[in-house]
């Protein structure tokens, strides 16, 4: 009956108190919720990068949440310095042994605040090849030409070199033709801007430039270039090739392949 009677006046003694900080921890926790929906109406209405706004609002959320807890722990009267303390040693124990990682979440903050690249971009890096499919806060995932998924570390694309083919608006297609010594260059010439003066995508400024690149062993080499927007690098890559090589047919114009030309010189036996 004795310790009934303890636990009876303890209830009655701190019921109030736990009473307070519950709702405390309710309210609190209602309050968080409204701040964190007006912090993403605010960021959302100034066009703020989704990906960022995403992890704001859910590093935010997490981080007032916890304060809320500690300061409820402290009403119901735990007491927070060894806590704290005790926290701190496991905070430090956790970050040594996670070093790779929270080296990876800081650089994915970088990345989401200065962008050297974006989902939807196709960016070479690490000896992979792809477009940003996800950028996570540890990882970045790329989709290569072939459907294929690769998961880079943000620290690796933070810290290492990277291209990105699709960061500006438009790209320089670059050819080298070949053909034969002997062939009327003038001729040539006047076929390939022709042809390049026809498709659309090919842009007028900058200006075409064909030159006659290098005298090689089997062939004169003509170096053409053109730019184009961004999307449209590929299908003018191709379809010029294609085009190239089915008039120069039509035209007689012959595209050389290496060879060597070998002289015998019969010397006659010597006696």
């Amino acid at each position: 009956m004795e310790n009934l009677d303890q636990i009876y006046l303890w209830i009655i003694n701190n019921g109030m108190i736990f009473l307070e900080a519950i709702l405390f921890l309710i309210v609190g926790f209602w309050i968080v919720k409204i701040v964190v929906r007006q912090i993403t109406k605010i960021l959302g209405k100034r066009k703020v990068d989704a990906s960022i706004v995403s992890f704001l609002r859910s590093f935010l959320s997490v981080g007032l949440k916890i304060m809320i807890i500690v300061s409820v722990m402290g009403m119901v009267g735990i007491e927070m310095t060894s806590f704290i303390a005790i926290l701190g040693a496991a905070g430090l124990a956790v970050g040594l042994a996670f070093q790779g990682t929270l080296s990876n979440f800081a650089s994915g903050i970088m990345i989401l605040l200065f962008k050297p690249y974006k989902v939807g971009d196709v960016i070479e890096a690490q000896g992979y090849l792809g477009s940003v499919s996800e950028i996570q806060i540890f990882n970045t995932i790329l989709k290569t030409p072939d459907n294929k998924v690769i998961i880079i570390p943000n620290g690796s694309l933070a810290n290492g070199s990277m291209t990105n083919y699709t960061n500006q608006q438009t790209r320089r297609v670059d050819w080298k033709f070949g053909v034969a010594y002997g062939t009327d260059y003038k001729k040539v010439r006047g076929i390939i801007m022709d042809l390049l003066n026809a498709d659309p995508r090919i842009l007028k400024d900058p200006e075409i430039f064909i030159g006659l690149g290098e005298m090689a062993d089997s062939s004169i080499n003509i170096v053409v270039r053109v730019w184009t927007k961004t999307e449209d690098y590929w299908g003018v890559h191709f379809d010029m090739n294609e085009r190239i090589y089915e008039t120069f047919n039509n035209e007689g114009i012959e595209i050389p392949f290496p060879q060597m030309d070998v002289h015998i010189k019969n010397q006659g036996n010597q006696q």
